[in-house]
């Protein structure tokens, strides 16, 4: 008898997932609350159409369909988030609130960029004093029990690259403010301008998939990419020149391309090797204010941007053209974020509303909005969302209060705030894409790396 109950709770359960998922955000709420759910109610799913699906086929050819029903039933244990088959399953990874601070380095200036390698093992960040630091993460997590600053005498320090070759003010004051001679005089409001134009940070960074490259974007108007496997190499291999500041980069999976964002609605492809540039042949196809964020989906088929415009645009991966757009995301408000799940299924985006949503791509339409975050104050700075490791949660640093929010991605259920431990706005965030690991930037010039500890009795983490 206890187990009809259960199979009839667990079959209420689908319904509701089912009517969510479907759009009927009403009818479910209503039915919710007459079976008793309405204070959990399930998260969207396509678990129970796809099921009746497999059953009809069952019915319909039993001998011809069973091979084909156990290969999809096995399906449900998809890696990653798919709200098709997974949207009941329990969390596996840590909550983002359990990570401690592991690690912590600083730049002259304010962080502002971070990124992980596509495998995890290195992690680059950037800086406002136009430096880039490149860091093993192994021997991160080797230090955790000795000590969390870089100095002192261990010589075995995580910080195995500095690479220097942006613009820095410095130079420009060298150059332009400091002569005096008539010769070298330049006007004050062009002095200024000079600075503005030139003295600006380093805004993004990106791994090459396959070879020891990292590129960077900067406010100097240049793409830079530097051969990190040469030890004694402070400087950049290849240098691109462009005609606007960069405000985001992603390479093609297989790092024979990356995109390129700037503060212009043009956005660009570019050829690795060649260094040619590429732009879509549609006009119409473009973003009408300066692109935020780009990325690509794993399988390269697709990549999404983000724009001040307040739409996300969804881009053909070999065509070049835009394929659907999501006009006012976020009410209107600049997109500061958008990336895809690993499946290519959904896509994660944040505005300046600081309301992250889940977008699925075949429906093209919102699934869930994870709400709680900027409730102490409105965003002032764009930061990005992201999920964690094993897309369990999804996580975004609050600016006003200084703590990490999160989310479970399947059901939008708040987490338990962590507390970042800056002392000025967190600038730069990102997770590990193969452990519970993030990295946080402030412009308090520092860079702190957290990390779930693995507890006495647990698997792997």
């Amino acid at each position: 008898m206890k187990s009809d109950l259960k199979d009839r709770d667990f079959m209420y359960k689908l319904i509701v997932g089912q009517l969510f998922y479907d759009g009927h955000q009403q009818l479910a709420l209503n039915l919710a609350q007459t079976l008793g759910l309405s204070l959990r109610p399930p998260p969207p799913s396509d678990k129970l159409f796809r099921l009746v699906t497999i059953a009809k086929q069952f019915v319909e050819e039993p001998e011809s369909k069973e091979r084909e029903m156990i290969m999809q039933v096995g399906g449900f244990e998809a890696a990653g988030l798919d709200l098709e088959f997974d949207a009941d399953v329990v969390p596996s990874s840590p909550e983002p609130s359990l990570y401690e601070t592991v690690y912590l380095t600083t730049h002259k200036a304010a962080c502002r960029a971070a990124a992980f390698s596509s495998d995890g093992a290195l992690v680059a960040t950037a800086s406002h004093d136009c430096s880039i630091k490149i860091l093993d993460v192994d021997k991160i997590i080797s230090r955790i029990d000795t000590t969390l600053s870089e100095s002192g005498p261990d010589a075995h320090h995580p910080v195995i690259r500095t690479l220097y070759d942006h613009l820095d003010k410095f130079v420009i004051q060298t150059l332009f403010v400091q002569p005096r001679c008539e010769k070298f005089y330049i006007p004050a409001n062009v002095r200024l301008f000079m600075e503005l134009v030139f003295s600006k940070e380093v805004t993004c960074v990106a791994f090459h998939p396959r070879e020891s490259i990292l590129l960077s974007g900067s406010n100097d108007f240049t793409l830079k990419m530097f051969d990190y496997s040469k030890t004694a190499v402070k400087r950049a291999m290849k240098t691109i020149t462009e005609v606007e500041p960069i405000t985001a980069v992603s390479f093609h999976p297989s790092g024979e391309f990356f995109l390129c964002a700037t503060r212009h609605p043009t956005l660009r492809l570019y050829s690795a090797e060649t260094q040619q540039c590429f732009v879509s042949a549609v006009p119409k196809d473009q973003h009408t204010d300066c692109v935020t964020d780009v990325s690509y989906s794993e399988n390269a088929r697709m990549f999404v941007t983000g724009s001040r415009d307040g739409n996300v645009k969804v881009w053909d991966g070999v065509s070049n053209r835009c394929i659907e757009t999501f006009t006012r995301a976020h009410d209107g408000a600049p997109i500061c974020s958008a990336q895809f799940t690993r499946n290519g299924k959904y896509v994660l985006t944040v505005g300046m509303d600081s309301v992250p949503k889940l977008w699925e791509l075949s429906t093209n339409r919102c699934l869930i909005a994870y709400t709680g975050a900027g409730t102490t104050g409105a965003r002032e700075h764009p930061m990005q969302a992201h999920f964690n490791h094993t897309e369990d949660y999804v996580m975004l640093p609050d600016e006003k209060s200084g703590s990490l929010c999160s989310w479970d991605a399947r059901n939008s259920d708040r987490e338990r705030l962590l507390a970042l431990g800056h002392t000025a706005p967190t600038r730069a965030f990102v997770h590990s894409p193969s452990m519970p690991m993030f990295v946080t930037g402030s412009d308090d010039h520092r860079i702190r790396f957290w990390y779930r500890r693995r507890q006495w009795g647990e698997g792997k983490p």
